[in-house]
């Protein structure tokens, strides 16, 4: 690289300017403390770790998106986390060692080979929230609460959450027989919507007429509540753990409708994101005008076996940096005025200055000589002396 092209950065990898990363930091510290209020303990999981330990249970669909090195001071591979979620299941089953529900939450810096998600970012901010020991639809549920709650402090508005269960999708595939090479194939195709695709490989593999059709369906299978009606009559000859997939997204459906009213809920028996790790409902969160999700989460039980404890487990993840790119204006932005003070030994100055910024005020020290407008500095007000007192007085006023 020439020397004039040093400031280039690689690409999908940012860095937050001012005002954004105050505002970065503002939302981070409100989400932070929101999380707290349900009760979920934050953890600061390393940048980096053994590969083994970053590839386990969720991490295996992260392979391609992991950067990887080796220790100088072990020779084993190491990682840099593409994904939180199986460093927060890793605490849970090896550090804490509790019997009752744990809830934990986190944020931080994650980096992808490859651009990924709504801004095509590589290095998005993750934050998200995980809940363990419940093996219960009210576990999701709070989890899916949660996940919405969030996205209202952003300010990010015309919500529609899509929710789905892999237990629908893999209960035929088991019944059907298939191969885990076919059952890898017609995911695949289900995750394109392509019906022609997917009728003509059903012919192709010569299932029971009652197999395929049920398995064709799934692609029709989107929509408001009645999909869940639609689906118990369609896929009426399946075996019960479809079924049970079925009332459980219609038990997910009426908790998340109590105690999180006014968003709307669609099913897509078709949607199976993160197939290869999650063991139970899955949701996403979407807003107009974009294709991706901006939120996603699900159930993914016994991630932590590999850890030395299987547990149930839920929980969600998403991106600050989407969720300020998306955020009504003034929601958790960076921007903030100050007051201009005279660089002077003046006592009473000095102590107004210490009053001011010990209130939170942003207070900047003009040096003798320097060029530029209180505006140039970033601020609105100016500190003047008015009489043996330093007052704050605003644009226009009379400073006397």
């Amino acid at each position: 690289m020439s020397g004039g092209n040093r400031w280039l950065l690689p690409e999908g990898i940012e860095e937050a300017l001012p005002p954004e990363a105050v505002g970065l930091e503002n939302l981070r510290r409100r989400l932070i403390d929101l999380y707290g209020t349900w009760g979920y303990d934050l953890v600061m999981p390393p940048f980096i770790e053994f590969l083994d330990s970053l590839l386990t249970g969720t991490g295996h669909d992260l392979d391609l998106q992991t950067f990887k090195l080796t220790d100088q001071l072990t020779g084993r591979m190491m990682g840099l986390r593409a994904d939180m979620t199986p460093q927060v299941a890793r605490i849970d089953a090896h550090h804490l060692h509790r019997d009752v529900p744990v809830r934990l939450c986190y944020m931080g810096t994650v980096l992808h080979t490859r651009p990924d998600g709504f801004a095509r970012s590589r290095s998005p901010l993750q934050v998200g929230a995980e809940l363990y020991g419940h093996p219960g639809i009210e576990a999701d549920a709070e989890v899916l609460c949660l996940m919405l709650e969030t996205l209202a402090v952003t300010g990010v508005r015309a919500i529609h959450v899509d929710l789905g269960h892999v237990g629908v999708f893999r209960g035929l595939a088991r019944q059907a027989g298939l191969t885990e090479e076919q059952e890898q194939t017609l995911y695949e195709a289900l995750q394109r919507k392509a019906r022609p695709e997917i009728e003509a490989y059903l012919d192709r593999l010569g299932l029971a007429p009652r197999l395929r059709d049920m398995l064709a369906v799934l692609v029709d299978l989107n929509g408001g509540e009645e999909v869940l009606e639609q689906a118990r009559h369609r896929l009426g000859p399946a075996d019960d753990p479809v079924h049970a997939a079925i009332e459980s997204l219609e038990q997910m459906a009426l908790t998340a409708t109590a105690h999180a009213s006014g968003v709307p809920l669609y099913f897509d028996l078709a949607e199976l994101r993160g197939y290869n790790y999650h063991t139970g409902v899955v949701f996403a969160a979407f807003v107009p005008g974009h294709g991706q999700e901006i939120a996603r989460g699900g159930r993914y039980d016994a991630i932590g076996e590999v850890f030395g404890r299987a547990r149930p487990a839920t929980g969600f993840s998403t991106d600050l940096k989407t969720l300020i790119a998306l955020g009504a204006p003034g929601e958790g932005d960076g921007s903030r005025r100050g007051i201009l003070a005279p660089w002077s030994g003046d006592a009473g100055l000095v102590e107004r200055v210490r009053q001011l910024r010990a209130a939170g005020e942003r207070v900047v020290y003009a040096f003798p000589g320097q060029s530029g407008t209180s505006g140039d500095m970033g601020c609105d007000s100016t500190l003047v002396k008015k009489g043996d007192a330093w007052e704050v007085s605003a644009p226009g006023s009379n400073s006397g």
